[in-house]
């Protein structure tokens, strides 16, 4: 009898299929003599609209609310029918003896498998591929130690519960509000906090009133020195009494010199940044390239599935587990080519330590920290933005392995005329991990006390060719969110719980906050494309809709504490402490709950973005929005749903001042327009870059258009697309 092999994706399979030589590719699956190799395309099974359960759901009625199926159904996502049948007839084959779920090792991918197992109605017994990497080596050694398959039924519990509560309170208080206050408003337990976090920071920066700061500067001319006021009783470097700084200057003024009191050195030493999970991978990448959180993630997937040079992405661990200590040596082998060579040749040959810093077993859940896996690497073979997210990855290994940065840090203390001066410089002993990057890490701006090459000075020194001059600034408010800030907000929202509760905090912290990993990057995607968040350079601010959304939705769904609850339940269902039963009982009373305070609601909607424009489709005036990348004109009536782009951003550079061209208009009137001023029409850049020979291509361009014609052909993209599309609101006298 054969074993049946289902992974989570084809390029997975592939991988899989080669090492267990698996060599006849057929229709949607690639047979050998012991196994056959079969995939998904993600999930191919869902959770079932409401009209599934009961015909009278396809209209949106409030009294209809809130909808509680008894026994959740299951359906064949559509898009992806062929692929699942292609599944179900491999599942029942006579000479098929049983099922091993090779998904992705985690919560989803668990579902992925067992939903579609549930709808084909599987009998056959089932094992499970657990592994971090498709690496040939990782595919052989997990198909040597696979576990029974039911071993995970409390992951999948879990995520069934996770599934079917987002369903029961998103979809329900969606239609509540959509039916209330007949606008297109959704909410949801992760996205509905983030946008409430990005509305108080808006907020602290609406309320924030500068202040103005001052302090004393003094410049020695020989040796060439700048001195920094500080205040003895507050050890700060500023004072907000303008009066008392103006005093302290006039007097410093009228000293002829200054006596060095103290020459205090002091050895110390930093340790490597910790290794790379996927959010903070997120981070680096928005701050160093500008990529979003999703760009970073398609990019890291081609590297894990494409490449394999990467471990699995989707990981919430900074750390290693102490048995991929042993496999350190054979990663640095392979990652050791181009700008790596050297680095990794000096650790090779060296022992190398399982330190804390990087290893520790309860600090690793489903999946260890980012690093390189044991493959060859061929970076010709990689684009430019996957060699950046390589690199930054490689490099980071690296760094955990070199030894700590060792310097001397020298603070010189001067009396002037009763007051204390002080400076600070530093020699560095041991470059350490800092010789793995090739520029030195970015200085902290904000430092009050900056750093500068000390001259031999010793105690009892006196300066003299002093110019002292007073210093001043305001307080700051705090920055706009940008992606990568937003994403830290998203990993620990602690600071934006309204209880303060430390039970609640611990809780979100070792969940990991508001979302997971691997979804935070689509919420983002999703709030955008739902025109709650709009981008203005790289800030990200709410639009209009979103304050409103805000003032209309119950006030749990704002708090980040709700997920944080669920999330706490969730891991004991995962770790067989909490019954499904009962979790799901809570979640049902939850729903009613909220229906019941949205219909009690007494706010009201308005659309503030109405333009002149009628739509060509129903003749109702169009909302101008605001996407992540383009401006749009769309119906304001739901039913209807046509909508189109007025410009788009797009990766065509402006020959004056190179930042990015808007694309605006349509057909043969679209033209280019930047900000400097700089205006091209469609076909003479055409023409400009075909002559120059570079750049975009007749098939970009063509490409470009194409998808700018799809988009705008597709309804609002958001979950419940489908749904609004249909949309059929009851209409009252």
């Amino acid at each position: 009898m054969k074993s049946l092999v289902i992974a989570e994706k084809p390029s997975v399979a592939r991988d899989i299929a080669r090492v267990l030589h698996c060599t006849r590719n057929q229709n949607g699956v690639i047979e050998g003599d012991q196994y056959a190799v079969t995939w998904g395309l993600g999930h191919l099974v869902t959770l079932a609209d409401p009209e599934d359960y009961d015909p009278k759901y396809k209209e949106w009625k409030m009294e209809d609310l809130p909808m509680m199926p008894e026994q959740f159904k299951l359906e064949v996502i559509k898009q992806t029918g062929k692929q699942y049948r292609v599944v179900k007839s491999q599942i029942h084959r006579s000479d098929v003896g049983e099922i091993i779920i090779a998904t992705d090792a985690g919560r989803e991918g668990e579902l992925v498998a067992r939903l579609i197992l549930e709808k084909a109605g599987n009998k056959k017994p089932i094992k499970r591929l657990w592994i971090s990497s498709v690496t040939d080596k990782a595919i052989k050694e997990g198909f040597a130690g696979l576990k029974d398959g039911h071993a995970y039924d409390h992951l999948y519990d879990a995520a069934m519960c996770r599934a079917e509560a987002d369903w029961l309170v998103g979809i329900n208080a969606t239609r509540a509000l959509t039916c209330k206050y007949n606008a297109q408003l959704s909410c949801g337990r992760v996205q509905t906090p983030t946008v409430a976090i990005i509305a108080a920071r808006e907020e602290e920066i609406k309320n924030f009133v500068p202040k103005a700061y001052y302090g004393i500067s003094v410049k020695c001319a020989s040796p060439a020195l700048t001195f920094t006021w500080r205040d003895e009783k507050s050890k700060s470097y500023r004072s907000f009494d303008k009066d008392r700084v103006e005093a302290l200057l006039a007097k410093m003024k009228g000293e002829k010199e200054a006596v060095v009191t103290e020459v205090k050195s002091i050895p110390k030493k930093t340790y490597s940044p910790q290794l790379y999970d996927l959010t903070e991978l997120q981070r680096e990448a928005n701050r160093r390239f500008d990529y979003s959180a999703k760009e970073t993630l398609n990019i890291m997937q081609r590297l894990y599935e494409n490449h394999k040079v990467l471990t699995y992405p989707r990981t919430d661990s900074r750390y290693l587990s102490s048995d991929i200590v042993p496999s350190i040596k054979e990663r640095l082998e392979a990652c050791s080519v181009g700008p790596y060579r050297k680095l990794a040749g000096r650790l090779i040959n060296q022992k190398i330590a399982a330190k804390p810093s990087f290893v520790d077993d309860k600090k690793v859940t489903d999946h260890h920290a980012i690093i390189p896996t044991e493959q060859f690497v061929q970076m010709d073979h990689m684009t430019v933005d996957e060699r950046r997210i390589y690199d930054l990855v490689v490099r980071r290994f690296l760094a955990v392995l070199y030894p700590p940065f060792e310097y001397e840090q020298t603070e010189l203390t001067v009396d002037l005329g009763g007051e204390t001066l002080a400076a600070r410089g530093k020699t560095v002993k041991v470059s350490g991990w800092k010789e793995v990057y090739e520029s030195p890490e970015e200085e902290d701006g904000e430092q009050e006390l900056k750093e500068q090459n000390l001259p031999p000075v010793k105690k009892g020194d006196r300066l003299t060719e002093l110019t002292v001059f007073m210093t001043e600034g305001q307080t700051r408010p705090p920055a706009h969110f940008n992606e990568a800030t937003l994403l830290s907000a998203m990993e620990n929202p602690v600071s934006y719980m309204e209880t303060k509760d430390r039970d609640m905090a611990k809780t979100l912290g070792e969940t990991g906050g508001l979302g997971t990993v691997a979804t935070r990057a689509d919420i983002i995607e999703k709030l955008f494309s739902s025109f709650l968040l709009e981008k203005k350079g790289k800030d990200i601010l709410l639009t209009s809709k979103a304050k409103q959304l805000l003032n209309l939705v119950p006030e749990d769904l704002k708090k980040p504490e709700l997920t944080a609850d669920w999330e706490m339940k969730l891991s004991e269902i995962a770790a067989g402490k909490r019954t499904r039963s009962a979790f799901m009982k809570d979640i049902r009373q939850y729903s009613e709950a909220l229906i019941r305070q949205i219909k009690a609601g007494e706010g009201h909607f308005t659309h503030d973005n109405l333009t002149n424009k009628k739509c060509p489709v129903c003749g109702k005036l169009m909302l101008s929005v605001k996407g992540k990348n383009s401006e749009m004109l769309i119906c304001q009536d739901r039913e209807c749903g046509h909508r189109e782009v007025t410009s788009r951003t797009s990766n065509a550079r402006c020959p004056v001042c190179h930042k990015k061209l808007e694309l605006r208009g349509k057909g043969d009137s679209q033209i280019f327009v930047c900000r400097c001023g700089y205006k091209e029409k469609l076909s003479s850049f055409k023409e400009r870059r075909a002559k120059e020979g570079a750049g975009v291509s007749k098939k970009d361009v063509a490409n470009y258009l194409n998808k700018q014609k799809k988009e705008a052909s597709e309804p609002i993209n958001s979950p419940f697309a489908a749904a609004f599309a249909k949309l059929q609101i009851d209409k009252k006298d």
